[in-house]
């Protein structure tokens, strides 16, 4: 993948997730946030399994063609048991808090990733990653704090 389809892929998730605070805060009018959360779930479930099965790997998955290991099965259970309570968190935060300082909190997650890499991953960061997540460390605490 060149650096154009990621950067392209990267900024439509951006815009995804755009959507989500915003038609999610609108959906939260006088509906529990938890409710709204697992109603958003199961369309996310149903889209992708659509999207699983049109793409043949639900099939090469079922057929054996596809193996996933049991370390793959255990990292990819733990991200879907993060992201169920990151969208709990986040749609209960979402229904009394801001829709911009609520976003903003949320992205300190590109901080933990960035802290988590350089720990767990062993990725290496320049000081020009450090001094981005130190503006971003600003800028979250800019936008959570307008009022």
């Amino acid at each position: 993948m060149n650096n154009l389809q990621w950067i392209a892929l990267g900024l439509l998730a951006a815009l995804g997730g755009a959507g989500v605070t915003v038609f999610g805060k609108l959906g939260l009018e006088g509906v529990n946030s938890t409710l709204a959360t697992t109603l958003r779930a199961v369309i996310m479930a149903l889209v992708m399994l659509a999207v699983a099965l049109g793409t043949g790997q639900l099939g090469a998955l079922a057929s054996g063609k596809t193996h996933i290991s049991a370390r793959a099965w255990l990292f990819i259970a733990l991200a879907g048991l993060s992201g169920a309570g990151s969208w709990l968190a986040y749609f209960a935060a979402l229904r009394v808090g801001p829709t911009a300082g609520v976003a903003a909190l949320d992205r300190l997650s590109l901080a933990f990733i960035f802290l988590f890499s350089a720990l767990a991953l062993r990725e290496p960061h320049s000081w020009r990653g450090w001094a981005g997540v130190l503006v971003l460390l600003a800028g979250v605490y800019l936008l959570a704090s307008d009022r």
